[in-house]
């Protein structure tokens, strides 16, 4: 008598368990991303039954529901529809001759119903309706939500439901999903001053995003380094600023990016950072930046220069620009990292303080630009979001103006105080994903509870999400998606998913999965540990 499968002559019983166990013992060693729905961010209510329905390419479609307030006219779904097709079936059809085991399908149809008006043709917003409702069962499914948004994040976790059983055929498990994040802002911030990001690798970012759920591109689009935005009427700012001319995001390629988001459902907040981080506006407009004294070589420059009409005019004509290139009604104005020692050397800037009674107080000083640059926002219809410093150095902000906390020492205490000031809060301070270390730190980021500060249950819903921040001092095309990916993650479901969804043994198991799951949607993210992809995916 032989062990079945192994070809192994008659043994001891005893030898025969210590094979086993050390055959056990070999494929433990080997963890592969099992087969099953692991489902990404968590979503609000599941229930799953055991009840397992097939499908295939050849016999599924989505459809809109007759019902339905978006129908084959709103392009925004019929491309999502198209997408989701091939996430799902695309990307096996190397393994499709196996599941001709399984001729039968159970389930043939995923109806789509928008029940409110659709919002199909508009940018999303802070308060756009992400919400949805999935019924999984055969032969037809059901996503209901109340507009788009929540279509596309329904079909997000639909495609998360599916996968091949062992002999290739698509499975999927009747299931109910009740869904809508915790927060309303989930951002990403990606750096294209420091390293010129191509815009193919901003494109394939975004489908990321969507495929972790979040709904917001922080686009720190210029800096000291180099300045790539074309603008119309300042040409002459990308000319001399950029890196090259060929290191410049043209009116085309930002329009792309706008509208390659939207399809998505993600909105893109640009980030135009003043007065400090400036150096690269410097070159190619003229008087813009602070002259330097004491000491300082000829031609050095600081701060854009607070004191000069020249200054305001030219900054009201250049926010109206933005204001009409990105639709979203916020811009990041910046305002962090201010050094006034080439203010405190320069004498028409004493002067002209001495003027105002700011005495020494160059905080003063800072407040009086940030005032009229807030005032310049707020005629062109737009809001603003500032960096913590500007809060700190007590610049009179207006209502609703949102402050993003970075400053990782005692950033709790920081959401207590703007909070208690009545500001809505975006934090990023514990999700710094440029500083990288040895092992697991997504962990780091997930265990994060954004809430947990002292105060009032008024000021905690004034914290309306969090951001995770890539720097780009070290990184650019060659390692952008393999550093944010999946360690991104980890904050994407803690801003989606309810507080109580944070055992990590679990959310290793799942994300695991997730993250082969983008491996063979094509985002290039690193692995979690030692392990195995089940289809041997390749790039």
């Amino acid at each position: 008598m032989e062990l079945r499968g192994l070809g192994l002559p008659r043994l001891p019983r005893l030898l025969v368990a210590l094979v086993a166990l050390a055959l056990l013992a070999e494929q433990g060693s080997r963890v592969s991303a099992a087969r099953g729905p692991a489902l990404w961010p968590m979503p609000l209510s599941v229930q799953m039954s055991p009840r397992l329905l097939r499908l295939s390419a050849e016999n599924f479609y989505f459809s809109h529901d007759p019902s339905s307030k978006a129908g084959p006219s709103c392009s925004l779904l019929q491309e999502a529809f198209r997408r989701y097709y091939n996430y799902i079936f695309g990307v096996y059809k190397w393994h499709h001759g196996s599941a001709k085991f399984h001729t039968e399908t159970d389930l043939q149809q995923l109806l789509v119903s928008v029940v409110l008006d659709s919002e199909c043709d508009t940018f999303p917003n802070i308060t756009s309706d992400e919400s949805y409702t999935l019924l999984v069962k055969g032969p037809v499914s059901f996503l209901k939500a109340n507009r788009v948004w929540g279509v596309l994040r329904g079909l997000e976790t639909f495609s998360q439901l599916i996968y091949q059983d062992p002999y290739g055929a698509f499975t999927i498990n009747e299931s109910t999903i009740s869904d809508s994040p915790r927060f309303p802002h989930r951002g990403i911030l990606i750096d294209t001053a420091r390293h010129y990001l191509p815009v193919k690798s901003i494109l394939k970012t975004l489908d990321a995003m969507a495929f972790n759920k979040f709904n917001v591109l922080h686009w720190h689009i210029v800096d000291d380094q180099s300045f790539p935005f074309q603008s119309i009427t300042f040409p002459e700012l990308s000319n001399k600023g950029s890196y090259s001319l060929f290191h410049v995001y043209t009116p085309n390629d930002v329009r792309m990016v706008i509208e390659y988001a939207r399809l998505r459902g993600i909105r893109v907040i640009p980030e135009f950072d003043t007065p400090g981080h400036t150096q690269s506006w410097g070159k190619g407009q003229k008087d813009l930046l602070t002259p330097c004294y004491n000491k300082q070589p000829p031609g050095t420059f600081g701060p854009i220069n607070p004191i000069l009409n020249t200054t305001y005019s030219f900054l009201s004509k250049f926010f109206k620009e933005i204001s009409m290139v990105f639709p979203d009604q916020f811009i990041h104005l910046g305002g962090d990292e201010v050094e006034f020692y080439c203010w405190e050397s320069n004498p028409d800037i004493q002067y002209f303080m001495k003027q105002k009674g700011f005495g020494g107080d160059f905080k003063k000083l800072e407040s009086f630009y940030i005032q009229k640059l807030l005032d310049i926002i707020s005629t062109i219809k737009k809001r603003s979001i500032v960096w913590q410093e500007v809060f700190d150095d007590k610049v009179k902000l207006q209502q609703g103006t949102i402050v993003q906390v970075w400053k990782q020492e005692l950033y709790a205490h920081e959401q207590n105080v703007v909070t208690a000031a009545g500001f809505p809060v975006i934090l990023s301070a514990p999700w710094y994903l440029d500083w990288i270390s040895y092992g697991q730190d997504w962990i780091k980021y997930y265990t994060v509870e954004p809430l947990d500060f002292g105060g009032s249950q008024e000021q905690k819903q004034l914290v309306i999400g969090g951001e995770a921040c890539l720097w780009g001092e070290y990184v650019d095309a060659t390692n952008l998606t393999p550093r944010l990916w999946p360690r991104a993650s980890a904050v994407g479901e803690r801003l989606w998913s309810q507080k109580e969804i944070k055992n990590v043994d679990d959310a290793y198991k799942r994300l695991t999965i997730h993250r082969c799951r983008m491996v063979r949607r094509g985002i290039a993210a690193e692995p979690l540990f030692t392990g195995y992809c089940d289809h041997g995916d390749k790039m």
